[in-house]
């Protein structure tokens, strides 16, 4: 079995990130979906609890590798 990781920037703070391209939080920029990091998608959270809204829900496998298959390879 074969395992992929995907690199980019971080929408928010720029800095390159290792994650799982179907489960890492985004958001879309000018149509497409951008990788969040973790302490990024963290803080927001702190920010998003502090005024009792919604959190973005971190899947257990966002910041992991994901099987090649997975990808559909």
């Amino acid at each position: 079995m074969l395992y992929a990781l995907a690199w980019s920037p971080c929408a928010v703070c720029k800095k390159p990130f290792g994650y799982n391209p179907k489960r890492v939080p985004s958001i879309p920029i000018k149509g497409i979906k951008r990788g969040i990091c973790k302490e990024c998608i963290e803080m927001a959270n702190e920010v998003f609890r502090e005024k009792n809204e919604p959190e973005f829900q971190i899947h257990p496998d966002a910041y992991g590798a994901i099987t090649t298959e997975e990808l559909g390879y």
